[in-house]
């Protein structure tokens, strides 16, 4: 999917046969979908009004986000580093000794 440099492959403009194109499209549509109910419920759907499902020469599929307002950008950062700190605070507390 990446190059040596982490850079995205090019968009598929012309399908070669042999690449299963419709299978990352898939799996990049199920995952627009699932990253946009999760967007919705946080009130910020508006601000990503062009997340669409994509796929690379590769085959591989792709999530767009579409341009977004500096703002958007930063409260989706500010969500995932709420959520991971949420997820790395559980994970500690489980690992506590019962009575710690």
């Amino acid at each position: 999917m990446t190059d040596r440099r982490g850079v995205i492959a090019k968009r598929a403009e012309e399908l070669v046969p042999g690449i299963p194109y419709v299978r990352g499209w898939s799996r990049a549509h199920r995952s627009a979908t699932t990253l946009a109910d999760k967007l919705r419920t946080l009130g910020l759907d508006a601000d990503f009004p062009g997340l669409k499902p994509d796929v690379n020469v590769d085959g591989d599929g792709l999530v767009h986000l579409g341009t977004i307002r500096p703002e958007a950008a930063q409260l989706l950062a500010q969500t995932l580093v709420t959520g991971l700190t949420l997820e790395l605070a559980e994970r500690l507390a489980a690992q506590r000794p019962p009575g710690s």
